[in-house]
């Protein structure tokens, strides 16, 4: 089969299209015929040598698939209410650069109604991600605030989404006035360009003093100091990604006095049975609101796969506004 794989750590041209034997899926697992890779910012650390695929998983960037079934584990696959030749997307902790990939049964859902394979591909990391760290951990609630920093992200267009749909108040970053408007047409009740305005004071003045009840942080660094700053009572801080760096210094002083939390996760290494319960919730709270047209897949442009090295330059850009998808 035709693979993606990462030659030497470095630049994007380190992607290379080779030949790769088919694998073959055990007990739980389900191989899957890909017809669409998501691309995400995790594969671009892989590939500069800072993000290792964990113990047992596939050396091959790509976190992320849409295709067919074409064998699996049979008792596995029929609990989960799947049979060979479905339409699926996955979650897998590596190896989705491929043709063929393996894939836990519990970590797969069907590919919903009226949505191409390119769109499907770009479903899994983001909606896993944000769900499990807004929903599950950040708690948040309907007529709450979730402060989105990085809204035009593939995090970004999915938190803005789930939030709105689910009844919550968005207010979102972005780095151009382009991205401020395609985040307000997603949803986002504000839109803040953080590179002419101040997030922490128009935070704040937006919420009449309150603060943010939530807010989703892919930048870390800096960020946490003024994060701190405009949160409300009782508020959560989820990190979910350092690319502002891993260092942060803030007043702990307004933790203790507003009773704040600071939290964070990485979704790559829990176990099966963790991203399981991530899937059964999303198929039965998210996957309809897809199929209804309520949450829309925000698919920015396709590669085919031998282009690997161009998307991964395009996500580096970062001009665009939602995911980027190989197909195969």
């Amino acid at each position: 089969m035709r693979v993606v794989e990462i030659s030497a750590f470095g630049k994007p041209e380190v992607l290379r299209l080779a030949e790769r034997p088919q694998p073959k899926p055990g007990p739980g697992e389900a191989l899957i015929r890909v017809r669409a890779s998501g691309v995400n910012r995790p594969d671009v650390l892989q590939r500069k040598g800072h993000y290792p695929p964990p113990p047992g998983a596939s050396d091959l960037p790509g976190l992320e698939v849409a295709g067919v079934i074409e064998a699996g584990d049979p008792a596995a696959l029929a609990e989960a209410g799947f049979k060979v030749g479905d339409r699926v997307c996955a979650l897998v902790a590596g190896g989705g650069y491929a043709e063929y990939c393996i894939a836990p049964v519990a970590q797969c859902l069907p590919v919903p109604e009226g949505l191409s394979d390119a769109q499907a591909a770009s479903l899994p990391e983001t909606f896993f991600t944000v769900w499990s760290n807004v929903f599950d951990r950040g708690r948040l609630q309907a007529g709450e605030t979730l402060l989105v920093q990085g809204g035009t992200s593939g995090i970004g267009v999915t938190a803005i989404q789930l939030a709105r749909a689910f009844g919550a108040t968005v207010i979102a970053t972005a780095g151009s006035a382009q991205k401020c408007q395609a985040c307000l047409e997603l949803g986002a009740s504000h839109a803040i360009d953080y590179k002419q305005q101040d997030f922490t004071a128009e935070c704040l003045r937006l919420t009449q003093g309150k603060g943010v009840d939530v807010i989703l942080d892919i930048v870390a660094g800096d960020y946490v100091t003024r994060e701190v700053e405009c949160l409300a009572e009782d508020g959560r801080l989820l990190i979910i990604a350092v690319q502002g760096g891993s260092k942060s210094s803030f007043d702990a002083s307004l933790v203790l006095r507003r009773r704040l939390v600071i939290t964070g996760s990485t979704l790559r290494p829990r176990p099966v049975a963790f991203k399981g319960a991530i899937a059964r919730a999303l198929r039965e709270h998210v996957w309809p609101l897809i199929a209804a047209g309520k949450i829309r897949p925000v698919v920015y442009r396709t590669f085919p796969a031998e282009q690997a090295a161009q998307a991964h330059a395009l996500m580096e850009s970062n001009q665009h506004i939602g995911k980027i998808v190989l197909t195969w």
